[in-house]
């Protein structure tokens, strides 16, 4: 082939990284509509509202968050065995027409039951899109390629204007209807230009060593349940940074908009594009942040070490966010926001390539299945907890805190796990599931125990929590408590013996 047609070749994995770039823009622009028309929600029946409360707000962002995290583990593996183009194809239809319900219930409850489904469909994207990146990217570019797909997101949240604008010219009910049926043209791209490497037929060898530099030869996917992937111990600061970190992006979707309404004095328009000109940093960030450790990779730096300093970078500068709470100046504090947003998103582009780099393509649908679990988990108890919290203390202060501090945290987790070097995990080793695995049996009775004494705890002094934060917030708090037990439970169970897992399935695109 010639030159000039393998150079044009070679550019057919970054159409599709902006094949998942504009599959993660829609994504969140289904997913952040909720947050920029909850003052329209919070209106009385008779202005066109639905009377929403912040408590009823916590309820319903927390069945997003519940769905998010208990479906992942289950559409990881659906994702490693059936391949990405049919799964992700079912995934956008169905979150896009779960988006599109959310204007057509009139009630607390119908809103709660289509935020359900709203997460289980959206938990199917980013298994699937880091998968592609593993398949489609050699390891020094998959940063990058995460980070510029990832950045998605904040152009989904930058286009909350028009989402507002819609609203406001023809009724919040129109404006979810609208942004639900856009997703549907991104299917005829999806099913025309997605292929495995091996498959596609504008991909010259060429093309094809470049992707597969550094990397073992492509083998057959493996069904590896989720109850043997916990008990890799190279799993577990995947899961915890996630579980962590997940909740401050989460924290910043859901509850920024009000914050600039409600504490910063800005109406709902201009609350929406302060909203949008912080994310066009994080969008920065995203990219920035998968530059920098492929960068320091190309310049001989380890894998490992290249993303180690990266994250580490990012994490330090997050502090900022708690200096933006009590910034007086109004222009300071939305400058902090957004720099901690665009070094969330730069940290989140690296922590979701470290996963495979320890973990190889073929299970790398359920390990990112498992870490949006666990950031859904983290997200869940910050839906509810800020809702607690905002109801009880008037502010957002504390949860403004944690942002601030959970980076640096889980920076030291990985440190103190890996020592600052990656080894990658070889799956077809094998592994014995016919015996117990007391570490995660250990954990899995402190959690449960922990979260019992909470229902204890809560039950026991129900007068003095709904004194203190209201029947709907006593019964949130109850509710995350509820969520600690059923975690142990599921650590039990993932720590029992077990029978091998089926036989090897063949890898499909």
């Amino acid at each position: 082939m010639a030159a000039g047609a393998d150079a044009a070749v070679g550019r057919q994995r970054w159409w599709i990284c902006g094949l998942l770039f504009a599959a993660t823009t829609i994504n969140y622009i289904d997913r952040n509509a909720l947050s920029v028309l909850k003052t329209s929600l919070q209106q009385p029946l008779e202005a066109g509202g639905l009377a929403l409360t912040d408590a009823d707000y916590g309820w319903i962002t927390f069945a997003f968050t519940a769905a998010y995290a208990a479906f992942p583990p289950l559409i990881g593996s659906a994702i490693d065995r059936f391949g990405v183009k049919r799964s992700l194809a079912v995934a956008l239809i169905l979150w896009s027409l779960a988006s599109a319900a959310h204007g057509l219930v009139a009630t607390v409850l119908g809103l709660v039951v289509v935020r359900f489904l709203l997460g289980m469909a959206e938990a199917a994207h980013f298994p699937a899109a880091i998968k592609a990146v593993a398949m489609w990217f050699p390891q020094q570019e998959r940063a990058l390629a995460t980070g510029l797909f990832n950045s998605g997101t904040a152009l989904g949240i930058i286009a909350s204007p028009v989402t507002v604008w819609l609203a406001l010219n023809f009724g919040w009910q129109s404006a979810f209807v609208a942004i639900g049926a856009a997703g549907l043209a991104w299917l005829v791209f999806w099913q025309r230009g997605f292929h495995a490497p091996e498959q596609h037929a504008r991909v010259s060898a060429a093309e094809l060593a470049h992707i597969r530099a550094g990397q073992p030869p492509a083998t057959e996917a493996v069904r590896l349940p989720w109850t043997a992937l916990l008990r890799y111990r190279e799993i577990w600061p995947f899961l915890l940074a996630k579980m962590l970190t997940d909740p401050v992006w989460w924290f910043f979707l859901f509850w920024l908009p009000s914050y600039l309404e409600r504490e910063r004095g800005q109406n709902p328009l201009k609350s929406a594009g302060l909203v949008a000109l912080i994310y066009l940093g994080s969008s920065v960030g995203s990219i920035f942040g998968g530059w920098l450790s492929g960068h320091l990779n190309k310049r001989g730096w380890p894998v490992d070490k290249a993303r180690m300093v990266t994250m580490g970078v990012f994490a330090a500068c997050m502090p900022g966010s708690i200096a933006a709470y009590w910034a007086d100046s109004f222009a300071a504090c939305v400058a902090l926001i957004a720099l901690a947003t665009a070094c969330h998103q730069a940290w989140s582009a690296n922590l979701l390539t470290s996963a495979t780099d320890l973990f190889p393509t073929k299970v790398s649908g359920a390990v990112i299945g498992l870490g949006a679990t666990a950031g859904g988990i983290g997200g869940m108890f910050i839906a509810l907890l800020t809702a607690l919290t905002v109801q009880w203390t008037g502010t957002q202060q504390w949860a403004f805190v944690y942002a601030g501090v959970m980076h640096l945290t889980s920076l030291g987790l990985f440190w103190l796990w890996f020592r600052g070097r990656f080894e990658r995990v070889d799956v077809d080793a094998g592994m014995d599931l016919s015996r117990a695995h007391r570490p995660l049996l250990t954990a899995g009775s402190l959690v449960a125990l922990a979260g019992a004494a909470l229902v204890w705890l809560i039950t026991s002094h129900w007068d003095a929590c709904v004194a203190a934060a209201k029947f709907s917030g006593a019964a949130q708090a109850l509710t995350a408590a509820g969520g600690l037990v059923v975690i142990g439970a599921l650590l039990l169970h993932a720590g029992r013996p077990h029978r091998p897992p089926a036989a090897l399935l063949p890898l499909t695109s």
